[in-house]
């Protein structure tokens, strides 16, 4: 983009700003500091309460999650931005948690990938604002690098933190991708979000598995997005059966929020439901080979995941699946697998449906 005359009204520059991001994809913007001092001191207690299992990059970095400045040396200014996911032609989400025989993928992970897609739209974003006011310092992040997203999103007007701790914008519920540009030029700041969650605990006893120990409090340990795609090795076997199956990652604190009822629709193709996985049957997707996995996973979040752990996950579901001839033939097909964490998931499940 090239232009003649440069608009320096920041009111002005702010409106176009908003245009543009509209024009790429992004249902909201907004603006903010990089002051994050209280944030920075939640993040500090959560890490030392130990509550980031073996997420040991949430530490890794020091103070630049919670410092912009050191991530990017010069930034003054972050722009937030928000770009709505959720996939309204999916199988409702109810009605394939409560059929057993099915495996629930969480809604943000049914169609593709969104980094990449986030990156190239925050990069336009970017370098038409180095044409609308000056070329600029800066960087454009998709959940790539140590940012405190959330905090910043709230800062800059997108939304409040919820009692789940996921962002809630009032208008649009919590089914959302966020990603960032730190930037050096001195933009007009919006106004931070007021939080309206008021009485409203729903999303605690919602969680299968009492990760949310208290309001804005997550145990990530115990959370099944943790233990469905963070975790590396054996499901605890304790938490197993509350995992029901849900294979990858696990909406229901989002489900019950009553904000979500105003919920957007994706509007972007690539977020549209592939390879039926909006309500898979768990002994077909167990039948998978290694390569139809990689093949089909192609361009979907689910691949970073790997096989293994994708079976490993759906063999903790088959074991919670009512009894069938199905079920009991998927698992002992892997009887003997040659991967010995599958094998262990296999053997658990199985015991499951021995059992009276």
């Amino acid at each position: 983009m090239t232009t003649h005359s440069q608009p320096a009204d920041p009111t002005e520059i702010r409106a176009l700003l908003g245009a543009r991001a509209r024009a790429l994809g992004f249902a909201d913007i907004g603006v903010t500091g990089i002051t994050l001092e209280e944030d920075e001191r939640h993040l500090n207690a959560w890490l030392a309460a130990g509550w980031h299992g073996e997420m040991q990059y949430m530490a890794r970095h020091g103070a630049k999650r919670s410092r912009p400045e050191q991530l990017l040396p010069g930034t003054m200014r972050v722009i937030s931005a928000r770009m709505d996911y959720w996939p309204g032609a999916a199988r409702p989400a109810a009605a394939v948690l409560s059929d057993r025989a099915l495996g629930y993928v969480s809604r943000y992970a049914l169609g593709r990938d969104y980094h990449r897609l986030m990156r190239k739209a925050l990069q336009q974003l970017a370098d038409y604002l180095a044409a609308l006011v000056r070329p600029h310092g800066h960087r454009v992040f998709a959940d790539s690098a140590p940012v405190l997203e959330k905090a910043l999103a709230r800062n800059a007007g997108l939304g409040w933190i919820g009692k789940h701790t996921n962002l809630i914008a009032r208008h649009a519920g919590s089914y959302f991708f966020l990603g960032e540009i730190y930037t050096d030029l001195e933009l007009a700041i919006d106004q931070p979000a007021s939080a309206h969650c008021g009485s409203c605990s729903a999303c605690l006893p919602a969680c299968p598995t009492g990760a949310i120990v208290a309001p804005w409090k997550l145990d990530a340990r115990r959370c099944i997005s943790y233990l469905t795609i963070e975790l590396h090795g054996p499901i605890p076997v304790e938490l197993r059966a509350a995992l029901g199956n849900r294979i990858y990652g696990c909406d229901d604190c989002q489900l019950v929020c009553p904000w979500n009822r105003y919920a957007c629709d994706a509007a972007h193709p690539d977020f549209k439901v592939r390879h039926g996985l909006d309500a898979p049957r768990l002994a077909e997707l167990f039948g998978w080979s290694e390569e139809q996995f990689r093949v089909r996973m192609r361009g979907s979040a689910i691949s970073r995941l790997g096989y293994e752990r994708w079976l490993r996950n759906i063999a903790v579901a088959l074991g919670n699946a009512e009894k069938s001839a199905e079920v009991l033939a998927a698992l002992e097909a892997r009887r003997a697998d040659g991967s010995v964490l599958v094998r262990e998931h296999v053997l658990w499940a199985l015991a499951r449906h021995s059992q009276p």
